[in-house]
């Protein structure tokens, strides 16, 4: 098992920024790919960025390239989400994940953690 939690959310206007952050107990961190997801109120959840177990490897949502990075220190057993930009269209549920491959799916992760909620004012 792993345990995820997720922090930083908050209330930010529009052009703000704000840094989550996923700190993962359990099995060793360093085995699992990690991903952000977001869900706003009524819609499905979405694919944001990912990050393979190495973090040499990173992968980005359309919407979010260039206004995000995702990274990982290993040491800490955290994830991190560094977002840039940010627009009321980004307000919504984020969510790490934990899994074995860093995809774009939601089905590939078997972890997840509760979710902090992120508010873009315009």
């Amino acid at each position: 098992q792993v345990q995820l939690i997720e922090s930083g959310g908050g209330l930010v206007q529009a052009g703000g920024s704000l840094r989550l952050s996923c700190v993962a107990s359990g099995r060793t961190f360093g085995n699992y790919a990690m991903g952000w997801f977001r869900q706003a109120p009524g819609k499905e959840r979405d694919f944001v960025a990912s990050i393979s177990q190495s973090g040499r490897g990173t992968n980005y949502a359309d919407s979010m390239k260039g206004r995000c990075t995702i990274s990982r220190d290993n040491a800490k057993n955290t994830v991190y989400l560094q977002m840039n930009s940010l627009k009321p269209e980004d307000t919504a549920v984020y969510y790490c994940a934990a899994g074995s491959v860093a995809g774009a799916a939601s089905r590939q992760y078997d972890y997840w953690g509760q979710g902090t909620q992120v508010t873009v004012s315009s």
